[in-house]
């Protein structure tokens, strides 16, 4: 199995000297609703921009539009207005192949609710992608193979869904993200199911993946425990960033004071 090359966040200009091109970019994004007769502004204009590769993370309360960011973020959805770049590449100037080849090899996602499909197997679950693109059986097989076992579920390869726990089957959909080796992987509350011990586990695990693989991980939470594993956080508050934390010294309350003073602020 071959997959597309991984896009360098260095570019080279005409004068010689190494620029940084972003990860991540938003440029003064919206997106609206519409429900029945109601218009609902999701996002107001969001700014965002990670550089580095690391483990960050999209904070705030129900409603704030965190969920609509990401799946902007993922190229799930489009923006009504503004830009979104991702791993150097502008998403409105892709065709839908484009996208679709973009979302497959370039990035992953994991969702809250797992989304494995319940009569496959773990490794079946993983390798779905590569089957549906038409990858060579045997590559699927040693990469499903060393994923589940990096992710501690190698033990587990050939039991469906239903007879995992629920943290071993947010990790085989973690697997199924990593196929491709995606230069940056989007979690949208990925612990939102779990108890306090997986979760824990699976905070650790997403920090350890961005550190030994040299990944950007941005994920959407509302747990100032979350928050406190990531190098730094957006604050997101009415559709709109109004603030990032810098999390180096501070554990979960000092995150959740820190988040506080920025929602206060506005």
């Amino acid at each position: 199995m071959t997959s597309a090359p991984a896009m360098s966040h260095l570019e080279k200009p005409a004068s010689g000297a190494i620029a940084v091109t972003p990860i991540v970019r938003c440029m003064d994004v919206h997106k609206s609703y519409h429900l029945g007769d109601q218009h609902i502004e999701a996002l107001r204009g969001v700014d965002l921009t990670i550089d580095e590769p690391g483990f960050y993370a999209i904070m705030g309360a129900s409603g704030s539009g965190k969920s609509t960011l990401l799946h902007l973020l993922a190229a799930l959805d489009t923006p009504d207005q503004g830009e979104v770049h991702v791993g150097g590449r502008a998403l409105h100037e892709l065709s839908d192949r484009e996208l679709t080849l973009f979302r497959r090899r370039q990035i992953g996602v994991v969702f809250q609710q797992f989304n494995l499909i319940p009569t496959l197997t773990a490794r079946e679950n993983v390798e779905l992608p590569g089957m549906l693109a038409g990858d060579d059986p045997r590559g699927l097989h040693e990469r499903s193979t060393e994923l589940l076992a990096a992710l501690g579920v190698g033990h587990r390869p050939d039991h469906r869904p239903d007879a995992l726990s629920g943290g071993e089957q947010q990790r085989v959909a973690v697997a199924r993200a990593l196929l491709y080796s995606p230069r940056v992987l989007f979690a949208d509350e990925p612990t939102g199911n779990l108890d306090s011990a997986a979760s824990e586990r699976m905070w650790q695990l997403l920090a350890s993946l961005a550190a030994e693989r040299d990944m950007t991980v941005l994920m959407v939470t509302h747990e100032p425990a979350a928050a406190a594993h990531c190098r730094r956080v957006y604050v997101l508050r009415d559709g709109r960033v109004t603030g990032t934390i810098d999390t180096e010294g501070l554990d979960a309350s000092g995150v959740a004071a820190r988040y506080q003073q920025l929602v206060r602020a506005e």
